[in-house]
């Protein structure tokens, strides 16, 4: 090859024949094995998804809420043994009861002192300014970036603002998840009506081993198990949620440990 032919053929391909060649090989192996690769993905057995478990029906009576063992949790004049954890909102006694004012903020919870394990635990609530609220059960609280934060499972009730959805009873993942029983079943239907906007609500919870049961208003709502035993022991909490409004009103606080 003369000079003049060799360097006609280096100048149109860029580099020498040999160079070109080699660069031509390279770019038919990628495309063979990126050809390869999307063949093997295509015929790879696709993952399975976790399957969900089926919700569990509370199906059983509400717990007796009354006896010698039941210890009041409230005395109707102070909040001794009670304390304010993650928010500033205000709880105060007022002839007689609890009373709880939502605003703006972190939600605040009024919480026991003492921590418990397996009980029955009931009040009984009312609305005076509507408002999301709930009870904390086995709860404790984690230092966060926002704060000392209050997480655990909580019993719902729901304010108007859910347009009826009714899940009061439920239980919620406070800061932990979302919901973790959401009263969504056809076998639902009865305890979705059961709150009284205008009176007094009994809320009955029972915490035995890894399984939570509520009740609201005589009805049974949740049936929850904690699989990992996540949430062993903890607090009872009273909540007021962040917000523009709400007036909650406890009394009858009371809890027989199992």
């Amino acid at each position: 090859m003369d000079l003049d032919n060799k360097n006609s053929i280096t100048d149109k391909f860029g580099s020498s024949p040999k160079t070109f060649l080699t660069m031509k090989k390279l770019t038919l192996i990628i495309t063979l094995m990126l050809v390869a690769m999307a063949l093997t993905a295509q015929n790879a057995p696709a993952k399975k998804k976790k399957a969900q478990k089926p919700q569990l029906i509370n199906t059983d009576e509400e717990p007796k809420t009354k006896g010698r063992k039941f210890v009041s949790l409230f005395d109707g004049e102070t909040l001794d043994g009670w304390n304010v954890k993650q928010g500033t909102m205000k709880f105060e006694v007022v002839d007689g009861e609890i009373v709880g004012t939502c605003g703006p903020g972190l939600s605040t919870f009024l919480c026991t002192d003492k921590e418990y394990t397996d009980f029955i635990f009931t009040c009984e609530m009312r609305w005076e300014v509507d408002g999301n609220t709930g009870v904390q059960i086995r709860s404790t609280t984690k230092q966060t970036a926002k704060g000392n934060m209050v997480i655990g499972p909580q019993a719902e009730l729901e304010d108007l603002a859910k347009k009826g959805r009714g899940w009061s009873g439920g239980i919620y993942g406070q800061n932990c998840g979302g919901w973790f029983y959401p009263l969504k079943l056809e076998a639902h239907k009865e305890v979705k009506t059961a709150i009284d906007r205008e009176g007094w609500n009994r809320l009955t919870v029972k915490v035995e081993g890894k399984v939570f049961k509520t009740w609201v208003n005589g009805l049974p709502a949740a049936h929850w198990v904690d699989e990992d035993n996540t949430y062993p022991k903890g607090f009872i909490g009273l909540q007021t949620h962040g917000g523009k409004q709400g007036t909650i009103h406890w009394r009858g606080l009371k809890i027989k440990e199992l």
